[in-house]
């Protein structure tokens, strides 16, 4: 299982790219970052590319709605150009409340609006000539960009119908807010079915996770519960809490001394998880470096 880590918040340019060479020289695996309210995550991974060597970069997810198959794919293939084909492209359909009530855009039958943007978008990243008609997009187009390499596409899926699309045409899913019993029991069945009816590769299962090292984890993950709140209230990742019978964000978070978190990586990675990405949590003075240390130290023990 590789280890990766998140990035971005309120980090300028130069913060995100100092934290991602740092991650890399710690021996990180890759580094995730979210495209939500600040710098493009894209754009940052076109300078971050230029000026690192082996980590993977990728997205952890860019909205498709606000982006049209061709945008997505030339910024997608440039990030590749910048980096050297170390670009992973995670994409979801957001949540409706920033679709509409913030962008006005409709967010009707957003499973039909996966389908026919990956009908467009994959093609177009593996520089094809592109034909397509359907519901969402009627598109006659080719592009390239020399040196770029069709990057993986990783769906954030949760719902049946987008896990389908996951482990059958995209390369995987990249996960937030999903316990290991969910993942277990729900996402890598689906996942696996899907892939194996289409005759491809087991498909990747990114999941990103809380994290802290702690030696007061109850008290931790009251703090997780505070600082992610928001998180609850969205109804896919409400459904996955549910599924987890996990009362909030906190209930789903990694917490405790080196030994517990242990126990929990190594779970992740029976189940079938590819990937853990560490959102590492300032749940006390300490935690980021305690937490830094032990997923270094793991890493090492790989």
């Amino acid at each position: 299982m590789r280890i990766g880590a998140m990035i971005g918040g309120r980090q300028d340019l130069d913060g995100l790219l100092a934290r991602t060479q740092e991650l890399e020289a710690q021996g990180f695996d890759s580094a995730w970052m979210p495209n939500v309210f600040g710098l493009d995550a894209m754009g940052a991974f076109t300078v971050i590319g230029r000026e690192t060597e082996r980590i993977e970069l990728g997205t952890a997810v860019v909205p498709t709605y606000p982006r049209h198959p061709v945008t997505m794919a030339q910024q997608a293939l440039t990030v590749q150009a910048a980096s050297g084909n170390r670009f992973a492209l995670g994409i979801g359909l957001s949540h409706k409340f920033v679709i509409e009530d913030m962008w006005g855009m409709s967010f009707e039958r957003p499973a039909r609006h996966m389908r026919d943007y990956l009908e467009a978008l994959l093609p177009l990243l593996r520089g094809e000539e592109t034909h397509v008609e359907n519901d969402s997009y009627r598109i006659n187009a080719t592009y390239g960009v020399p040196g770029a390499e069709p990057p993986q596409v990783l769906l954030a899926a949760m719902a049946p119908r987008m896990l389908a699309l996951a482990g059958s045409v995209a390369d995987g899913t990249s996960l937030w807010m999903t316990g290991p019993d969910t993942i277990e029991d729900y996402i890598a069945p689906a996942l696996r079915e899907a892939s194996e009816r289409a005759g491809r590769e087991t498909p990747r299962i990114v999941a990103a996770f809380p994290i802290a090292v702690t030696d007061d984890p109850d008290d931790a993950r009251e703090r997780v519960g505070k600082m992610l709140a928001n998180y609850g209230g969205i109804p896919s990742y409400r459904a996955m809490l549910d599924r987890e019978r996990a009362a909030g964000p906190g209930d789903v978070a990694i917490l405790g001394d080196e030994r517990a978190l242990d126990e929990a990586l190594d779970r992740l990675e029976a189940i079938g998880v590819s990937d853990f990405s560490a959102s590492i949590m300032p749940v006390d003075p300490e935690a980021e470096g305690r937490t830094a240390a032990y997923l270094v130290s793991r890493m090492g023990r790989a």
